[in-house]
């Protein structure tokens, strides 16, 4: 049986809103964004393109989960309050505030249009789930199945997700850094006692821990935007935290020259 958000959630006017379907623009994913930073996602809806699209006096911002067909989280409901001609003063309201990234939603819009008229979907929205707790990054795959771009890792890391942390922080490893822009790869290890779950954390505290070949592979590109967009991480072997250091040390040679022929 299928749950419509009018069924839940009654909207005296909705002509009172525009939509905002946010989805990808070219730098980041709006669902990570949201998760991670909060301020940034208000900045989101204060973005004023030529037109004055957001000219009505609220906002019911949609995230789109990229990873789903045709899933969306809800992230708010904003009051406009001012419109220069750049930019939009807005404010988050308290609005459906407990549905706040929990509430996903389904809707097949697909159009490049992403600030619509509400009322035309407002009928159509239909309820796929209400998550327990609201989204703080993808949940735990599994160890075999990691694949990461630095944004989702990020979001993982700045949420300190639980899921992802008890996993990763009791294992030493291998793992594949891959620049999506230029082809470069980098294979790096989590030994001692640190586990893979605090040397991956350190990515986005201290550039101090990148080694040579890190830096060198991102010879050239400067601050973490660069990271976010083209850097992908994935999982190549991991052990117990008993494992000898010099095991973990032998598989990063070996996957070095599986991965990195010269």
């Amino acid at each position: 049986m299928t749950i419509l958000l009018r069924d839940i959630w009654q909207i005296a006017s909705p002509e009172n809103y525009k939509c905002h379907f946010a989805r990808w623009n070219g730098r980041k994913q709006p669902l990570e964004v949201w998760a991670s930073d909060k301020v940034e996602w208000q900045a989101w809806q204060e973005f004023r393109p030529k037109r004055d699209v957001f000219n009505r006096p609220y906002v019911f911002s949609l995230i789109q989960i990229y990873y789903e067909v045709d899933t969306w989280l809800f992230g708010g409901v904003f009051r406009v309050l001012k419109r220069h001609e750049d930019r939009y003063e807005v404010e988050l309201t308290d609005d459906g505030s407990g549905f706040s990234g929990r509430l996903k939603i389904r809707s097949d819009y697909r159009k490049r249009t992403t600030r619509v008229d509400f009322e035309d979907h407002y009928p159509k929205l239909e309820v796929q789930e209400i998550l327990r707790e609201p989204y703080s990054g993808k949940p735990f795959p599994g160890y075999d199945n990691i694949n990461l771009s630095f944004e989702e890792l990020e979001t993982l890391v700045r949420n300190d997700r639980p899921d992802w942390k008890g996993a990763l922080e009791s294992v030493k490893g291998v793992y594949l850094i891959t620049d999506e822009n230029t082809g470069k790869q980098y294979v790096g290890s989590a030994s001692g006692f640190e586990g893979i779950w605090s040397r991956w954390s350190s990515y986005f505290t201290s550039d101090s821990d990148y080694n040579v070949e890190f830096r060198e592979l991102l010879m050239g590109f400067e601050g973490h935007v660069y990271y976010r967009k083209y850097l992908r991480i994935s999982l190549l072997e991991y052990r117990p935290m008993h494992t000898s250091d010099e095991t973990i040390t032998d598989r990063e040679y070996f996957w070095r020259r599986v991965l990195l022929p010269r």
